[in-house]
Formats: C-alpha cells, structure tokens, sequence
C-alpha cells in the first residue's frame, strides 16, 4: 500500500501547503484545501488490470488516497457498495436506466463512513488526541465509530432534533454528545469557537481536507462498475457537498491517470424546499449560497443552512451541465414507501429525495428516458424509521374470526 500524496492546494486562492501539517480551511483565505498527488506516478500503479486484483473497498485505491503508512488505516470494511438497477421504480418514472448506489450498506448505515474514515485516519497519522465535529447526525455517528476504532476521544455536537438511533449510536461508541438548541451551523458554532482551547481537531463537512478524499472513491468506485465509463446523469442530496465535489475531483484525477476519458455525467444536486441555498445560489447565478434562514426538512441530513464548499458544489453543477432542484417532505415520504416497495431498498429521507428528484427531472424534460442515471443512496432508512406512520392490525389468534381480518 502506498499513497502519492504530494501536497494541498487552496481551491480557490491555489496556495500550497505541506501534507504532513495539520490544516484545516487555507491559512490565506479560509477556503477549501484539496490534497494533490503525484497522478503520473500514481498512474503506472493504479491501472484497470492491478484493481481487478484487489478487495472491494474503498482502500483499493490507495495511491491517490492521503494516508502514507498502512498501519495509520482505521477501517470497519467501508467502500464497495452496489450499484443496484431499480427496473420497476425507473419504469415507473419514466427513466429505465435508472440505478442506484446503495451507501446504506456501508458502516454505520450511510456514506458519511467513507469521509470519516478517512478524516479519523489522517488524523491519527498527524498525531491527533481529539477530535469533534457539529453533525445532523450521521457524520457524527461515523465520526465516533473510526475515533473509537483509533482509540481518539471523539467530541459530537448535534441539534435536539437529531433521529434518536443517531444519538444512541454517538454514545454507545463512547463520544461525548452534547445537544445544541439550533441547527447545524449552531453546532459548528460551538466547535469552531471552543476547538483550539479544548485541543480538539475540527472534522467538519471541507474545513479539513480528507474527508472529501474517502466521498471521491464514489466515483471511482461507479466508473468501475460501468466499466470504466460514466453515467450521463449523477442525482445526489446536498447538505455540505462533500460527495459532489469529491466526484468531481475523482473524475479530473481518474482522466489523469488514463482510467477514463474527458466525459463526465450531469451533476444533479437535489435539495428541500424548505432548505435550499445551493438551489437559490444556482438559479440566481451566484457563485456562492447565503445562508437559508429558518431551515426545516424531515431530512436531517439535506438540512444544512449554509456550506463552506459552496463555491465548489456550484462549479461543479454547472461545469457539468447539471441542475439543482428542490423536493418537497411529503414528496420524500411518499417516494421512501414506493422505492421500498418496489424495489426492496428501504432509503433514507436524503436517498429518497433524490429518487423523488429524478421523477420530477423526467417530467420537466431534464431526463429524456434514454440516458444511465445514478441516484445516490445515501443512506439506509432503518435508521429514521420513526417517520413511518403505522397504523397495523392487531391479531387475536384464538378468535375465530381472525381469517376474516387478514386481507
């Protein structure tokens, strides 16, 4: 195992930095730090015929992954989930190429285990004691099942209102939780305010720079399943963005090591119409996404009112030609049932908004039917299972009739 890591480079001011110091935003203008590497080296390693040799996980790809020293990989087997066709949901909707890549099957039940696992384990390379992070609840989970793995002390701040198996989940891995009355960017308040004097390491969404690289193995991971070729159309949830501009930074590295071609798919970003900065700031032309006051949306994980890498979400959206639409929570609720339905994938409120999204693409004309869509998945729904609302017969079954009462 080896890493090409050279440097980081600011996204927006192109500053350099070196790897092996510990960095947060650029020192010089408080924007994003991507991690760059060594590509034409790392392409003579990280060809087609030597991943085909290897485990499917994320770690395949370790040449143009941060981590220097094998023994530094804190890993619980993220990576290599499925590309799944969902036939009768995309016939249903009108796109037939429709698929979707499953990120429940992934540790701690969604995507955020390939970032956090990435973000844990540099940390621990870079000799980090503590680290902490303001999170809807997800991330936060990841965070402290790879903090606990490395044995770091791990430090979650989260809204109220976070789903409970969320909370649960942050204190059975030993982290210390503590719920904010407020929403995210509350939360990161608190962190960015009290980091430096407690000793505790931000990992928040982009304001370090390796979380991005474990959401980029997303797209290798896609190309691969496509054999090596790209879908037309990628729809994913948007909160901080990390998984669209990952994908899009995998794309510029995997042309680079002659693994793809120039290519690439629609960037779709799917957001709540009751949260949507990313959708204004695009429809507006802007290049950057104010915060959206008084944020609501039974999706915890697409309620983020302002994000640090917005810059970064726009380009990509329009680099691509894509769009960026909103949904709506009934629209969510009612496509989780009908995708579980079909398909037998129970997602998340966040999965099931970009499933809801591609409807709404396909009857706007967005989607002709023709074109191979990846919807992302990016979490499982047995984690917000109080959103269902039941109402189930009760069976007596020494009454008589009980036959009569089963449709």
């Amino acid at each position: 195992m080896h890493s090409y890591l050279t440097h980081l480079e600011c996204t927006n001011c192109g500053a350099t930095y070196a790897a092996d110091e510990r960095h947060t935003l650029c020192p010089a203008c408080a924007k994003v730090l991507y991690p760059r590497y060594d590509l034409r080296a790392a392409g003579k390693a990280l060809t087609r015929e030597a991943l085909a040799r290897r485990p499917f996980t994320l770690w395949r790809y370790h040449e143009v992954l941060p981590v220097r020293d094998p023994a530094n990989v804190v890993t619980l087997g993220e990576g290599g989930t499925p590309l799944l066709p969902l036939a009768r949901f995309g016939a249903a909707v009108g796109v037939p190429g429709l698929m979707a890549k499953d990120e429940g099957l992934n540790p701690t039940g969604s995507f955020k285990a390939r970032g956090l696992c990435m973000a844990i384990s540099r940390a621990k390379e870079l000799g980090i004691a503590a680290v902490a992070i303001p999170s809807a609840g997800n991330a936060a989970s990841a965070m402290a099942a790879y903090a606990a793995r490395a044995g770091l002390a791990a430090y979650v701040f989260m809204p109220q209102d976070t789903p409970p198996i969320m909370k649960g989940e942050c204190a059975a891995y030993g982290a210390r939780v503590y719920l904010v009355d407020g929403l995210i960017n509350d939360a990161g308040k608190i962190v960015r305010e009290h980091a430096a004097a407690r000793g505790w390491f931000d990992v928040s969404t982009l304001k370090e720079p390796y979380r991005v690289e474990g959401k980029k193995t997303m797209g290798y991971e896609i190309a691969e399943q496509l054999g090596w070729e790209l879908p037309e159309v990628i729809v994913y949830p948007t909160g901080g963005g990390t998984g669209i501009v990952g994908m899009w930074k995998a794309f510029a590295e995997m042309e680079a090591l002659g693994l793809i071609g120039p290519a690439r798919p629609k960037m779709v970003c799917v957001q709540s119409d009751g949260c949507a900065p990313i959708v204004r700031a695009f429809e507006r032309g802007e290049d950057h996404a104010p915060l959206w006051p008084g944020a609501h949306t039974l999706a915890p994980g697409i309620r983020v009112p302002v994000a640090v890498g917005d810059y970064l979400i726009l380009g990509a959206i329009r680099e691509s030609g894509g769009t960026a639409l909103t949904v709506s929570d009934d629209e969510i609720l009612t496509t989780t049932r009908e995708v579980a339905r079909l398909e037998g994938l129970y997602p998340s409120p966040e999965a099931a908004a970009t499933f809801a999204a591609t409807r709404a693409l396909r009857e706007r004309g967005f989607l002709t039917g023709d074109e191979r869509v990846v919807a992302f998945s990016t979490g499982a729904g047995l984690k917000h299972t109080e959103l269902l609302r039941l109402d189930l017969p009760v069976l007596d079954p020494n009454d008589p009739a009980v036959g009569e009462r089963i449709a």
